[in-house]
């Protein structure tokens, strides 16, 4: 055993039953969920928020998708079987590793494009107690300009609208919906920290 954890259980042994759950719980960080369709800037504000926070990791559920080498298959419009079967091994890979993170004490942002009937199924694979969704929702134009300006191209088999259309008609209004469109990263996520309570879930 560690001298750390000999040390923890030395504490919890002096405290009351109650007091005991409650130090316990307040030891395992949260899962913050971060989604929105391509070039919607996820990335880019899980970072600035993970970097805001004391002891962060931040999750790119699409290193998954890029870890298969040979056999991969992406999303499309019609998907084939093994699309939607590597779509859920990548997002239960990314709620696994968020959880495991979140047992350690880290807040996790967990990011990635997670829409439609997804989005609720992806957040009751979570376990940790503290998660919360944000979704960013900035608009068609928003979207096509900063595809515009980013080195990669996001969209291939999918148009910004078509995304939109998926995200405000088949996705479930939960979690904290935010319209980022004339919003920097940085004021993307003061809005969050702001409203993290209305984004649990």
């Amino acid at each position: 055993m560690s001298d750390t954890a000999g040390n923890t259980r030395s504490v919890l042994a002096l405290m009351p039953a109650t007091q005991q759950t409650s130090f316990v719980m307040s030891a395992r960080g949260r899962v913050i969920v971060i989604t929105g369709a391509m070039a919607a800037g996820k990335s880019t504000v899980a970072d600035l928020l993970a970097i805001r926070l004391p002891k962060s990791v931040h999750i790119h559920g699409d290193v998954f998708r890029r870890m298969v080498v040979n056999g991969r298959a992406d999303m499309t419009p019609n998907p084939s079987p093994d699309a939607i079967a590597q779509l859920n091994l990548r997002y239960d890979l990314a709620t696994m590793a968020a959880d495991r993170y979140a047992e350690e004490g880290y807040d996790v942002i967990v990011q990635d494009v997670i829409l439609g009937k997804d989005l609720a199924d992806f957040v009751k694979r979570i376990e940790t107690p503290e998660r919360y969704l944000v979704v960013l929702s900035p608009s068609v134009s928003a979207l096509e300009w900063r595809e515009e300006q980013r080195s990669k191209a996001g969209y291939v088999h999918f148009s910004p609208g078509a995304l939109d259309d998926v995200l405000r008609r088949e996705t479930a209004q939960i979690g904290f919906w935010l319209d980022s469109s004339t919003q920097t990263p940085d004021e993307t996520v003061e809005d969050i920290l702001a409203n993290l309570p209305r984004a649990a879930v």
